[in-house]
C-alpha cells in the first residue's frame, strides 16, 4: 500500500468511525430513561459532552473515555503499584492501557446504574438498558483506538467533536428564535475572535537563538551551527478557566459587572501559574550544556537558565492574558444577548471550551495530515 492510499485509507476510516458512532448514537435502548435536569444550563452541557441523545446505546458517547485518564493518573499517586508500573517504561504502559480499558468500561457500567436508579426503572427493564449502554461504552472505547491508530488524531477528540458539532446547530437556532439576527452576528464574532486569538497562541513562538560549539573528530570539524530554542505557551486553556469558575463562581454565586472582572483575573492567574509550573528551564539550560549548545552573550549554566526563564515569563504573561480575553468574549457576548445572570457563565464557560476545543482539535488533524503529506512527497529520495 502506498502513502496516497495510506493517506486515503485514513480517511475513509476516520469517517467511517463517525458515522458507525452517530448511527450508535441514534439507536435507541430497550428501555429508555431519562436524566432529569431542570436546570437548562446543565442539560447544555450533558448534550454537548453525550452528543444529545442519553437514552441511546452509545448515550454516554465519549464522556468515559475522557473520564478514565483522569480518575487512573488520580489512582497512579495514590496506589504504589500503579506509580511502579508507570516507571517500568513500555511494559508498565501496556499495563496501565489495559487498566485504562477496563477502567472505562465500569465508568459507563456505574454511569448507567446511576442513570436506571434516576429513572426509577423496573429490573428488568433496569438491567436491559445497564447491559446496552455499558456494550456501548466499550464499542465506542474501540471505536476511538480504531480512530488514533489507523485514522486522523485522537480518536477521542475527533468523535467529541463529532458529537458536539451534531449539538451546536440546533442550540444556535434555539437561541436564534429568541434573540433573531442579533445571536448570528454576535456569536460570529465571538466564534472568528476566539478563533483568531487561540491560533496565534498556540502557534506563536519566541525563538532564542542558539550556537554549538565546534568539534574536531579527526581531520573533519562537527557542530558549530547556529539554532534557536522555540519558547511558546502550553496548551493550558480549558482547566484554568475550569478551575476559576469552581473556586469563584459557583461558591459565592452571581453578581454585578464586578464578578466578570474577577473571573478574567482568575483565568489570567490561573493560566500563568499552570503554565510556568509545567516548564522547567534549568532542565533546558543543563540539556544545553551537555549537548555544548549556548545562547549567544550569555554564560553557560544558571546564567542561561535565568535568560531563559525571563523570556518565558513574559510569553507566559502574553499568553495568559490572551486566554483571559478567550474566557471573557463568549460570557461578554452571551450577556449582550440578554442572557440570564443564572446560565451566564456556565452558558460562556461551556461555549469558550467548545471553541477552543474545536480549534486544537482541528490544528493537530491538519498537523497529521501535513506530516503524512510531507512523507508521500520524500518517500521517492529515501528508497
Amino acid at each position: 500500500m502506498n502513502d496516497r492510499t495510506s493517506l486515503r485509507h485514513r480517511i475513509l476510516v476516520t469517517l467511517g468511525v463517525i458515522v458507525v458512532f452517530r448511527l450508535g448514537q441514534s439507536l435507541p435502548t430497550p428501555q429508555p430513561a431519562r436524566l432529569p435536569l431542570s436546570d437548562q444550563s446543565w442539560r447544555w452541557i450533558l448534550d454537548l459532552v453525550t452528543g444529545g441523545r442519553l437514552a441511546t446505546v452509545f448515550g454516554f458517547g465519549v464522556l468515559p473515555c475522557l473520564v478514565a485518564p483522569f480518575v487512573l493518573r488520580a489512582l497512579i499517586v495514590l496506589i504504589p503499584r500503579l506509580a511502579a508500573l508507570r516507571a517500568e517504561g513500555e511494559a508498565g504502559a501496556r499495563v496501565l492501557t489495559r487498566y485504562r480499558r477496563r477502567l472505562v468500561v465500569v465508568l459507563g457500567l456505574l454511569g448507567a446504574v446511576g442513570l436506571v436508579v434516576s429513572g426509577a426503572q423496573d429490573v428488568l427493564g433496569g438491567a436491559v438498558t445497564v447491559a446496552c449502554l455499558t456494550a456501548g461504552t466499550a464499542v465506542v472505547l474501540r471505536l476511538t483506538e480504531l480512530i488514533t491508530d489507523q485514522g486522523f488524531g485522537d480518536g477521542v477528540r475527533i468523535l467529541l467533536l463529532a458529537q458536539v458539532l451534531a449539538v451546536l446547530p440546533s442550540e444556535f437556532l434555539r437561541l436564534y428564535e429568541k434573540t433573531a439576527w442579533a445571536a448570528v452576528v454576535v456569536m460570529a464574532v465571538v466564534t472568528l475572535s476566539v478563533t483568531v486569538i487561540t491560533i496565534v497562541v498556540a502557534q506563536g513562538q519566541r525563538r532564542v537563538p542558539v550556537q554549538y560549539a565546534k568539534r574536531m573528530i579527526g581531520r573533519r570539524a562537527f557542530g558549530g551551527t547556529p539554532s534557536y530554542i522555540p519558547l511558546r505557551f502550553p496548551q493550558a486553556n480549558s482547566p484554568a478557566v475550569l478551575a476559576a469558575v469552581l473556586l469563584w463562581v459557583l461558591p459565592f454565586g452571581l453578581g454585578g459587572p464586578w464578578w466578570i472582572a474577577v473571573y478574567f483575573v482568575l483565568v489570567c492567574l490561573f493560566a500563568f501559574v499552570r503554565a510556568a509550573v509545567a516548564q522547567d528551564m534549568d532542565k533546558v539550560a543543563g540539556e544545553l550544556v551537555r549537548v555544548g549548545g549556548f545562547v549567544p552573550g550569555i554564560r553557560p549554566g544558571n546564567w542561561t537558565a535565568e535568560y531563559l526563564d525571563h523570556v518565558n515569563r513574559r510569553i507566559i504573561a502574553f499568553g495568559a492574558f490572551s486566554l483571559g480575553v478567550v474566557a471573557l468574549l463568549p460570557v461578554a457576548g452571551l450577556a449582550l444577548l440578554g442572557v440570564t445572570p443564572a446560565t451566564l457563565f456556565v452558558a460562556g464557560v461551556t461555549l469558550q471550551v467548545v471553541l477552543v476545543f474545536l480549534v486544537g482539535v482541528s490544528l493537530d488533524t491538519t498537523r497529521q495530515i501535513e506530516s503524512l503529506r510531507q512523507q508521500r512527497r520524500y518517500q521517492p529520495f529515501l528508497r
